[in-house]
């Protein structure tokens, strides 16, 4: 059952296996793995109490499979894993995204390569998550940073995965996935249902109407519904050798995702027109959050959305910096394209603080490296 709106003291995983309650998940196939294993076990219990369904698969190629198939059978439907199991669902991302089906995928990432650092943070997997799979396509991709933002995020997964039929992924690691602290669950959510399709035309599935997300076949409604990952025309065709096919299908994938960036992105600025900006998020942000909440000449742009890239909010944030410190916990994952659209704002500074082993940079690593960049 869900649990009543409120104030709880509960862990970020937890809060995780809460969220995706309150947004309607009727369907988890997971294999354990560390840092993740208490959304497996939490759902584990309580589907059940919600007429669900949850699956221990034997591996996670299985996992992200039996995830897409419950998704075309109707169902709300997610799973979690780290960083191994997460490499081995890469294929099957690739094939959600060409079939446009709405999945959920929680990675509580860990150092890595390999075996890595099974109980220490990392965020090694940011760019995994975008290119994991080969193809040009589109993901959408959240950054929690706290407990309370595991639940909400969680949320905003669920909702974007549904509204514009693509993986979408919450990207916690080690340290906010096992923190504990304070979520209020809120009397109203805002839930939002995929786009199924009614019964005037049994082609009906097909048309592609101006968001470019085609409404969803449902299965014994009176619809075709044809599932491929092959190249295929807007009635489900499979056209691999016609070139405009392919460049039509593959560009709108990704424009219905591009175009509603402004819909998607979240964010948080610190110190806006500050002279001195911090860009990072999850929970690489946390040492960073404190240097600016105490200093008024540094500012803070925490993401809470990566993909798509929040261009927007960079940019806003570089043009009126001398100086941008970007904080991450890895060897600048997403530092080279935030430093992009920084020097395209005009802010020509642009450096990384990097941090690997598992452990968040401290607020004394974040100020230590502003001075050696100039900032008082």
């Amino acid at each position: 059952m869900t649990i009543p709106p409120g104030e709880y003291f509960v862990q970020g995983n937890d809060a995780c296996v809460e969220g995706a309650l309150a947004s309607g998940v009727k369907f988890f196939a997971g294999y354990p793995i560390t840092p993740s294993t208490e959304i497996a076990e939490g759902l584990a219990q309580r589907l059940k109490g919600q007429n669900g369904v949850f699956l221990q698969m034997e591996d996670e190629i299985a996992c992200i499979s039996a995830v897409i198939g419950a998704s075309w059978g109707g169902a709300k439907a997610m799973t979690a894993t780290s960083g191994p199991g997460f490499s081995l669902m890469q294929e099957a991302i690739g094939y959600a995204a060409m079939s446009e089906t709405p999945v959920v995928l929680v990675n509580v990432m860990r150092g890595g390569p390999s075996t890595g650092q099974p109980t220490k943070a990392s965020q090694g997997d940011v760019m995994q998550t975008k290119w994991g799979s080969h193809g040009d396509y589109q993901v959408i991709a959240f950054a929690p940073a706290t407990v309370q933002e595991m639940f909400d995020l969680t949320v905003e997964c669920f909702n974007y995965s549904e509204k514009y039929r693509v993986p979408a992924f919450l990207l916690s690691d080690a340290e906010v996935g096992h923190m504990r602290g304070l979520l209020r669950v809120p009397e109203k959510l805002n839930v939002i249902d995929r786009k199924e399709m009614g019964i005037r035309r049994t082609d009906e599935a097909y048309d592609v109407p101006d968001d470019l997300v085609k409404p969803f076949p449902v299965f014994g409604k009176g619809h075709k519904a044809i599932i491929t990952g092959m190249t295929h025309t807007e009635t489900g065709r499979i056209e691999p050798e016609d070139s405009k096919v392919h460049s039509d299908l593959v560009r709108r994938l990704n424009e219905k995702v591009l175009r509603n960036r402004k819909d998607i992105n979240k964010w948080e600025m610190i110190g806006e027109g500050s002279k001195t900006m911090i860009i990072s998020y999850g929970s690489s942000a946390l040492g960073a959050k404190e240097v600016a909440t105490k200093d008024p000449n540094v500012g803070l742009l925490r993401l809470k959305s990566i993909w798509p890239l929040p261009e927007e909010p960079i940019a806003q944030a570089a043009r009126g910096a001398q100086r941008i410190l970007v904080c991450e916990m890895n060897l600048g994952q997403l530092f080279f394209s935030i430093k992009r659209v920084a020097q395209d704002a005009g802010c020509k500074q642009v450096e990384l603080l990097s941090k690997l082993g598992g452990e968040p940079p401290t607020p004394s690593e974040v100020r230590h490296k502003l001075r050696s960049m100039g900032a008082v």
